[in-house]
């Protein structure tokens, strides 16, 4: 399956392990593309490793794609986009009402991951140059051979700066495709509401935005508007997002009361969220006139410290375990508040140890506060 899932992962396998091995990213992203974006079931084959596979592929209307190899006969189709579209649907639910650790852990993971695509590219650029060096020296005989080669190491470098264009594509979108995400999940629920929404639409352009930016901005223009939906003084409420290449700015308007509790209600339930994607947040509220929410998020992952790329490959029970050793929990507390063994805990804390380098427990604590205030 190839979707955002509560853990900040994008693939999830299951079954052959030459299948895990043999398809990658962004092949899955390309059937994504090449299927469109209209929800259905299509029977093609698949190139894994040496090995052309039959194939059922499964979107769903949130955008989620799901591969089955060597399905067999499919009696009812509809019966599995059905089932396909509501387990979809549960795993971005899962992501969406995410812990704020999440968030920050997402972020941290995008960091991790431009670094490594800039280091790839640096990597093979360097390789593929240093070849071209001698053999457009003139040193060699054989003209031939040398053409090829360079036509070899040029095509090398083009294919190279593809691969790193798919893959920013798989981790970023449009704005503006963000935006219309976003107005079609809130529409789908509107006709149960007693609150009018209006939309103002970005800027045009061709700014990007990252997966983990783009859907914890959703996340909370969702969160604040569910909460304004309790107030029976609101009738309207304005969502409006911009973006000027250096952040994404997202505006959210009500005509209700105002006032300061109105301001803390919509600080308390957006705060936590935002500071994890290191983003800021203010509220204006006009007792009369209605609140306010202006919540700035940047564009730009994290820099990336030493233990960053470490952290980012602990696993979520790990990361939770890790946030409670960080905040200074003893073993004990952080056993009852996860509902596991203390000697589980000690487990997880021998992995996180092992993960992040770290000779003893104050060392890991200092090294996860630095990622955290980074």
């Amino acid at each position: 399956m190839f979707t955002a899932d509560i853990s900040g992962g994008r693939s999830q396998y299951s079954g052959d392990p030459a299948v895990h091995r043999g398809v990658r990213g962004l092949d899955l992203d390309q059937i994504r593309r090449t299927i469109g974006s209209v929800e259905g079931v299509h029977q093609t084959t698949l190139r894994v490793g040496d090995d052309e596979r039959s194939t059922l592929q499964v979107l769903a209307r949130n955008g989620a794609l799901l591969v089955i190899t060597d399905p067999g006969p499919v009696s009812d189709v509809e019966r599995l986009l059905d089932i396909w579209n509501i387990v979809s649907l549960h795993v971005q639910e899962r992501a969406d009402e995410a812990a704020p650790d999440y968030l920050r852990h997402a972020r941290s993971t995008a960091g991790v991951r431009l670094q490594a695509l800039s280091e790839i590219r640096d990597e093979y650029s360097a390789i593929l140059d240093s070849i071209l060096v001698p053999l457009r020296s003139g040193q060699l005989s054989d003209a031939s051979a040398r053409d090829a080669a360079i036509a070899r190491s040029a095509a090398g470098l083009t294919r190279l700066h593809t691969m790193t264009g798919q893959a920013r594509t798989v981790a970023e979108e449009p704005v503006a495709r963000s935006f219309a995400r976003l107005k079609e999940e809130l529409w789908s629920a509107a006709r149960y509401w007693h609150v009018e929404l209006e939309f103002i639409e970005p800027p045009e352009g061709d700014h990007l935005v990252s997966d983990d930016i783009a859907r914890g901005a959703r996340a909370v223009v969702h969160r604040v508007i569910l909460s304004r939906m309790e107030s029976s003084e609101i009738s309207r409420v304005r969502v409006q997002w911009d973006c000027d290449g250096t952040d994404l700015i997202v505006n959210v308007r009500d005509d209700g009361d105002g006032g300061t509790a109105d301001a803390d209600t919509l600080l308390q339930i957006a705060q936590q969220r935002v500071h994890a994607l290191r983003g800021q947040i203010s509220v204006n509220s006009t007792s009369g006139w209605g609140a306010e929410l202006k919540v700035v998020l940047p564009l730009d992952p994290p820099p990336v410290l030493p233990s960053t790329a470490a952290i980012a490959g602990l696993r979520p029970r790990e990361m939770q375990v890790a946030n409670l050793l960080a905040s200074g929990s003893r073993n004990r507390a952080i056993a009852d508040e996860l509902g596991i063994s203390e000697n589980t805990v000690k487990f997880h804390i021998s992995r996180i140890l092992h993960t992040l380098k770290a000779d003893s427990r104050a060392e890991a604590i200092a090294a996860l506060l630095a990622e955290q205030r980074a």
